[in-house]
């Protein structure tokens, strides 16, 4: 069996959710009484559909999990990390703008995970490269 990475991290916009969360929808974000999330201006919200899947898998496997994004919404990621009830899947969270080099420094510091040992998701080219100079794997 394949060696399993000893934490996941996972970014934001466009890997977890279809949207920019600082220009796509309009925080703040509620839960409507039938478990819809949706922006202020009533919009639905919603995540890509095997997030919880994979998640899940990874957390029954012993991987635990972080998020890092560079977004400069960080009540309105937060507040979608928490309606959408993905905190328990998280053991650590870096949000807030910057270069994912600082939010994976700041994760190794915290979990003493070395670099060799994460997998990076993510869809955006230049945060993989950058990334990827501290010995990751990645996955975008």
């Amino acid at each position: 069996m394949a060696r399993l990475p000893k934490l996941a991290v996972f970014d934001l916009d466009y890997t977890l959710w279809p949207f920019w969360v600082d220009t796509h929808v309009d925080p703040p974000f509620h839960k409507s009484s039938d478990g819809t999330v949706r922006d202020r201006r009533g919009q639905d919200v919603r995540l890509y559909p095997e997030v919880r899947e994979v998640l899940g898998r990874l957390q029954g496997l012993g991987v635990p999990s972080a998020a890092a994004s560079r977004t400069g919404e960080i009540e309105g990621a937060n507040q979608l990390l928490e309606l959408f009830d993905l905190v328990r899947y998280f053991v650590h969270w870096e949000i807030y703008p910057g270069s994912k080099v600082t939010h994976f420094e700041r994760l190794q510091q915290k979990t003493g995970v070395p670099f060799s040992q994460m997998i990076f998701f993510d869809d955006e080219r230049r945060n993989i490269v950058d990334v990827s100079k501290l010995g990751t794997e990645q996955l975008g």
